[in-house]
């Protein structure tokens, strides 16, 4: 079977995996000018959202493993974005976005919502639309556009 006669892929899967990463690439390269990746973003996200997460809370909720929490949240703090209020070594962490932190946190919702306009918004493929608007109403967001 030559490639011109292999049918479109129609498994859900596929098409939300195809798709959450171009939203991924767009969101990287639109947070990229505020020094935030996806990840950071998320890993910042969760911090501002559960003030005073340990690092074993935010690898379950990040997905990944404490060590490399540890790392992530080591760039955070040197960039001025959290910090830590560990009373001493071997305590447990109270880890909180600085100002700093919460002020990029702001530029960054400005920044998605720009890229859910543009992929999910008035002007993009009809079928994105209707995704979109089927994940505000499946996740209580907004309603209409």
């Amino acid at each position: 079977m030559s490639i011109e006669n292999v049918p479109p892929v129609t498994s859900p899967s596929i098409i939300v995996l195809t798709l959450a990463r171009r939203v991924e690439t767009e969101l990287n390269a639109a947070l990229a000018p505020l020094d935030l990746t996806v990840s950071r973003l998320g890993l910042l996200g969760h911090i501002a959202g559960v003030p005073g997460v340990s690092f074993s809370d935010l690898a379950r909720m990040s997905g990944t493993t404490v060590q490399s929490v540890h790392s992530a949240v080591k760039a955070l703090v040197r960039a001025g974005l959290v910090h830590d209020r560990t009373a001493r070594a071997g305590s447990a962490s109270a880890i909180e976005v600085t100002p700093e932190g919460a002020r990029l946190l702001q530029a960054a919702k400005d920044v998605i919502a720009q890229v859910d306009d543009r992929l999910f918004g008035p002007a993009a493929d009809p079928i994105q639309q209707q995704v979109g608007q089927a994940i505000r109403t499946a996740f209580g967001g907004e309603t209409a556009r």
